[in-house]
């Protein structure tokens, strides 16, 4: 018997004397009668054992990265550069086009190749040739390109806004894995204390083999908690350093931000108005209803019919000459109206992508207010009393089990709920800080009114 216990027992000692730097060696206090809990009361985030980057950023520093060095934001705001180099094509006048030409040269007589044969017989022209583009197509295609420039603009702007949110949303989950871990950290470091005590009683011969085994794996299940909490952070942060770009913070940066609850007092119908002031794609959508319009200009104008003047001067037979010519195209069949036509759809369908947008708005605010709402409540309900409860019965079985007044099993127990709760309660927290951080989003700045 004593050599089983010794197998059990020596893996067990050394992984707990690993961990054990800093835990307490004396009992706990016994704890004090439950009161009732404020919103105040809830647990904070005490400084544990885990390793922190060298370099930590904020919340709003990290969106600051991302919105100058992500790469497919920079990728995106390329569209915008693209596009204002179309209105330099779009702003261009024709070309004009100049002609030359010489007649009746005796290629296949050169015995007659002379100055007098050239001067009188021979035949040379030189003109030159200009488009006139009427119904001011210059200036409609100028318009049109500065319209879809601007409704680049702020597509690109909505894409900031998406990748704004994004990050916000994945430092939560880094917050979150960071809790998880100091909870992981610090129940370990308390069950050690306890295994410490049942090593002492165990030795005296006041708790049994068995029981004194079963709290040494029940450690195990805490050194797991750790590395699994370990793992999501690093996980967590490669996946914000993605959004920041890659190259852009070192490989052991962290977080550094409060993780803890701020109400929000909001008004639906605030939020709303803001939203349809601030939302970038509400606004893209706007402007496509007027780049819509001036496409429909423009093919109005294109419409039009454009005269080619022609300025000549010959050289024929010792005299020499001017010629003007006009030409254009008589608009019988083409009067461009198939794409008069089609670009007034055009208009008809940005009207409706525009009130599908502001649908849209409508929809994704009261999505995401119902969100905080419900996350608020949930968190509110944490904090009137469930996480102070969890504690005391915790720490009160603790006490109790320490000084043989309680069973393991009920030890145990407790423990189990009180781990159940806090990572619920984390949970929770990081789910409506996600949810504010929605609503950021839905109405289009990070400033709520």
């Amino acid at each position: 018997m004593l050599a089983k216990t010794a197998l059990f027992a020596i893996p067990a000692l050394v992984v707990c004397l690993a961990s054990a730097t800093a835990a307490q060696t004396s009992p706990s206090p016994p704890p004090s009668a439950p009161q009732n809990a404020t919103p105040g009361a809830a647990p904070q985030n005490t400084p544990s054992g885990q390793v922190h980057g060298a370099v930590r950023i904020t919340m709003d520093q990290a969106i600051q990265m991302a919105l100058q060095h992500n790469h497919n934001l920079k990728a995106a705001r390329t569209t915008i550069q693209q596009d204002e180099a179309l209105e330099i094509t779009a702003n261009l006048r024709p070309n004009p086009v100049l002609t030359a030409d010489a007649q009746f040269l005796p290629i296949f007589q050169p015995n007659q190749f002379t100055a007098d044969y050239i001067n009188e017989t021979a035949q040379f022209d030189l003109g030159i040739a200009y488009l006139f583009e009427r119904g001011r197509k210059r200036q409609h295609r100028l318009q049109a390109a500065q319209d879809v420039t601007a409704q680049t603009k702020s597509l690109v702007t909505d894409n900031e806004r998406t990748l704004t949110f994004n990050v916000a949303s994945q430092f939560v989950a880094v917050q979150l894995a960071e809790s998880t871990l100091d909870l992981a950290l610090q129940d370990m470091k308390s069950f050690q204390n306890t295994l410490d005590i049942s090593q002492a009683r165990y030795n005296a011969g006041d708790i049994s083999e068995g029981d004194f085994l079963k709290i040494k794996l029940q450690m195990l299940q805490f050194q797991q908690d750790v590395a699994q909490a370990q793992l999501t952070k690093v996980q967590a942060l490669v996946g914000l350093r993605q959004f920041l770009g890659y190259e852009t913070v070192p490989e052991d940066f962290d977080v550094s931000s409060d993780f803890d609850y701020i109400p929000v007092q909001i008004k639906l119908e605030d939020l709303q108005a803001k939203a349809l002031q601030s939302r970038p794609d509400f606004r893209a959508a706007q402007q496509g209803v007027t780049a819509a319009k001036s496409q429909y200009e423009l093919a109005k104008a294109n419409g039009k019919v454009d005269v080619t003047g022609t300025a000549d001067y010959d050289h024929v037979s010792d005299t020499n000459t001017a010629s003007f010519f006009g030409s254009f195209q008589i608009p019988i069949f083409n009067r461009n109206q198939g794409e008069i036509a089609r670009t007034n759809y055009v208009i008809n369908q940005a009207q409706e992508l525009e009130r599908a947008a502001s649908d849209q708005v409508m929809s994704d605010v009261l999505t995401a207010y119902e969100g905080v709402r419900e996350n608020d409540l949930v968190v509110t309900q944490f904090r009137s009393g469930y996480l102070d409860a969890a504690q005391q019965s915790r720490d009160i079985a603790e006490y109790s089990y320490k000084r043989g007044a309680a069973s393991l099993l009920d030890y145990l127990d407790a423990e189990r709920s009180y781990r159940t709760v806090q990572l619920a309660y984390r949970q929770s927290l990081a789910a409506y800080l996600t949810a504010v951080e929605q609503l950021r989003e839905a109405v289009g700045t990070r400033s709520l009114p």
